[in-house]
């Protein structure tokens, strides 16, 4: 039984999206950037490149199992979908903007009737209609920051990650409506019928994403400093040390250590007596 899959064709979360699921071992091949459709080798999966803002309906529908597309798409679209990973990139905020020299500071104060252009429309209404806000949204497809100076718009909603884009189109944030990140997400019927091949894919990122921060790290330490050792590195379930051919006096060990931390320990390792250290970049951790 074929399983659907559905990515982002471009965009902010394209090429980190195809990396996450080739290093999960998912072999679209190498002209995976000029097709919309995949089979990938020697697997019963089916990857389509769709856009973004398409995928939680797709997922909904059962056009497709499963897809990996942003908590902001999920959130417009309003459908019922399974979350099953959050992916760790992607990571943006949904908010309302204003120009600079508007007295609005909150979103509360934006005043009825008022304009906010969005290509959000389903969340920002929604948003407004919580806060009690009635609004008119002016739905556009890209470039929400210039619409206030157009004159198309009053206000905007529209992703924010660094602020930059605002400040150079001379906006302020006055509200986040959400935060997002990317998101693998399944249909609920589908995981009925495929949730094991479904779970095969999300443990298998899972175990990408876990390994990008970890190092895998080797060294040659002196016997009689193994306590100090175990208490540098308990490691997942310690250091395992092995027995060097004709040396009573050194061991060496392996261990799995955070990425950050690489630095520091390779230091404290060095004061222990320890020679040869060595470390390795990890593909996949699986717990």
């Amino acid at each position: 039984m074929v399983l659907k899959m559905a990515v982002p064709n471009k965009g902010r979360l394209n090429e980190r999206t195809v990396e996450l699921l080739q290093k999960s071992g998912l072999d679209l091949g190498e002209d995976w950037g000029r097709r919309l459709y995949i089979k990938v080798r020697d697997k019963d999966i089916e990857v389509v490149f769709v856009r973004a803002q398409d995928i939680p309906v797709f997922v909904r529908s059962g056009a497709v199992d499963m897809g990996i597309t942003g908590q902001d798409q999920v959130a417009d679209a309003d459908v019922e979908l399974t979350e099953m990973l959050l992916l760790g990139f992607g990571h943006c905020r949904l908010s309302v903007a204003v120009p600079e020299e508007s007295e609005v500071r909150s979103a509360e104060d934006i005043p009825d009737g008022s304009r906010i252009a969005t290509s959000f429309a389903g969340a920002a209404g929604r948003y407004f209609a919580s806060i009690g806000k009635k609004v008119e949204i002016v739905n556009v497809t890209g470039a929400a920051e210039i619409m206030p100076y157009m004159g198309v718009s009053d206000y905007i909603v529209d992703l924010v990650s660094s602020g930059s884009t605002l400040k150079t189109n001379r906006l302020r944030e006055v509200a986040t409506i959400l935060t997002s990140q990317a998101v693998a997400v399944g249909n609920p019927e589908s995981l009925k019928v495929k949730g094991e091949e479904m779970w095969d894919i999300i443990h298998a990122m899972k175990s990408v994403i876990d390994a990008e921060s970890k190092k895998y790290l080797m060294a040659d330490v002196p016997a009689d400093r193994m306590d100090d050792i175990e208490k540098l590195f308990p490691g997942m379930a310690g250091p395992t040390v092995m027995n060097i051919a004709g040396r009573d006096d050194m061991v060496a060990i392996h261990v799995v250590i955070d990425a950050s931390d690489v630095y520091d320990d390779i230091n404290r390792l060095k004061k222990l007596g320890a020679k040869g250290i060595l470390t390795l970049p990890i593909d996949r951790l699986v717990p």
